[in-house]
């Protein structure tokens, strides 16, 4: 199980460790993360070149199957979203009106965010990371936590991840050599999975970028849509159709000919800094095909991504809930609490009751993805009611603060159109 450097550093001090017989493991994962944390690069021109030569690409294994039905966290898996729900609202709800006016994360931000090692979980030990086996529940309630801080700070907090994440399910042991190390240092490069595009009725398994082969690998053409922190990454994974084969994914370089990037403020998630990727007659070695092509890797990739963002509706929409609550408990109206009218006090408990089918259907999931089970179901049925409940949710907590759940002064007009992403966008996360 992976663990943030944040998290590992805080539960080293803890008693906790002694009790449930945790405390050598900790210290090993800390020691490890510490001795792997520190690396200097450039973050505006960094170079891209193997660190090490690898026999064989690693990967993680599949967690055990218990033969149980039991969704609820362990005690680990809670000290850490425990651990990452306090970063976030320490310094991601703060933070979040700011990023949202000035369409960019505040300065320095991220770099503390850096400091929980969000990637480290999911890269494997003998490539600097931490991790063991999968542990897609892990980063789904990592991901519930940053966003119940704030959504579009999340996603720029994870959009590195998406990217260290895909290079250790599907990459070859050069990939893995040549972009893994930089994602296991302190200077983590801003990184975006670049799958959106701006078309009516956008289906990810129908891209209009185009790539055609050539002699020395690929040429692309096209323009994403969406992108974090567009303008900062250095490294993109971008779908595109492959000679009408169908979807595959290439690894691009920022400071490749031909790629250039332009703003696009969107209606949310614009602490997130989104903008559009131009890929123009862009050129790219054979090594940049990531997966192979193969269209079950570009398949279980957009199914992880959508669970992704079910769990970031779980997360902002818990977020609504928070705050609805003690208010309808003290606004006053007719001498009494909005909440002992009935319509008011109904309304709050089906956004309860909505989060909690919600948060079963995306854990369990990740549960079957996280073992190697089929789990095309169980994603197909979270990404429709956070689709469907979350704009519900992010709606509901506007009307139940009034006139006042119209204004900037209360956060729940900012998580609206936050949640109204979750039915449009695809890529971009990979728990």
């Amino acid at each position: 199980m992976g663990f943030g450097l944040a998290a590992l550093t805080k539960l080293a001090g803890t008693k906790t460790l002694d009790r449930v017989g945790l405390r050598k493991p900790v210290e090993n994962l800390v020691s490890a993360a510490t001795r792997n944390g520190f690396r200097a690069a450039g973050a505006a021109n960094r170079t891209f070149k193997a660190a090490q030569r690898l026999g064989r690409p690693a990967r993680l294994e599949p967690a055990p199957d218990t033969g149980l039905f039991d969704l609820t966290p362990g005690e680990e898996q809670e000290m850490i979203a425990e651990t990452v729900r306090e970063f976030a609202a320490e310094q991601l709800r703060p933070a979040a009106a700011e990023a949202d006016a000035k369409l960019a994360p505040p300065d320095g931000l991220l770099g503390r965010a850096a400091e929980l090692g969000v990637t480290l979980v999911g890269i494997p030990e003998e490539l600097g990371g931490v991790g063991t086996e999968r542990s897609v529940v892990t980063n789904v309630l990592v991901a519930e936590a940053l966003a119940h801080g704030d959504l579009g700070l999340a996603v720029a907090v994870l959009a590195p991840s998406a990217v260290s994440t895909a290079l250790v399910q599907w990459g070859d042991e050069e990939q893995q050599a040549t972009y893994l190390p930089a994602f296991v240092g302190e200077n983590v490069p801003a990184a975006a999975l670049a799958l959106q595009e701006r078309a009516a009725l956008y289906d990810p398994f129908r891209p209009t970028t185009r790539a055609r082969r050539t002699p020395k690998g690929y040429r692309l053409d096209g323009v994403k849509s969406l992108v974090p922190r567009a303008a900062d990454a250095e490294l993109f994974v971008v779908s595109a159709d492959l000679e009408g084969r169908g979807p595959a994914l290439f690894l691009v370089e920022s400071s490749t000919e031909g790629v250039s990037v332009e703003a696009e403020p969107a209606m949310g998630l614009r602490g997130a800094a989104t903008g559009k990727l131009h890929l123009e007659n862009v050129a790219l070695p054979a090594s940049a095909l990531l997966g192979g092509g193969s269209t079950e890797v570009f398949t279980e990739l957009v199914r992880l991504s959508r669970l992704g963002w079910a769990a970031m509706a779980c997360g902002t929409g818990k977020a609504v809930l928070d705050y609805v609550i003690p208010y309808a408990n003290e606004r006053q109206a007719f001498g009494e609490p909005i909440s002992h009218r009935q319509a008011v006090a109904f309304q709050i408990a089906d956004i309860g009751i909505e989060l909690e089918g919600m948060r079963l259907v995306t854990l369990r999931a990740a549960a079957r993805a996280e073992q190697g089970k089929p789990f095309a179901r169980e994603v197909a049925l979270a990404r429709k009611l956070a689709t469907d409940k979350g704009m519900q949710i992010g709606s509901a907590g506007v009307q139940l603060l009034g006139g006042h759940g119209y204004t900037k002064e209360h956060p729940v007009e900012r998580w609206y159109r936050d949640l109204r992403a979750i039915g449009v966008m695809e890529g971009v996360l990979l728990p």
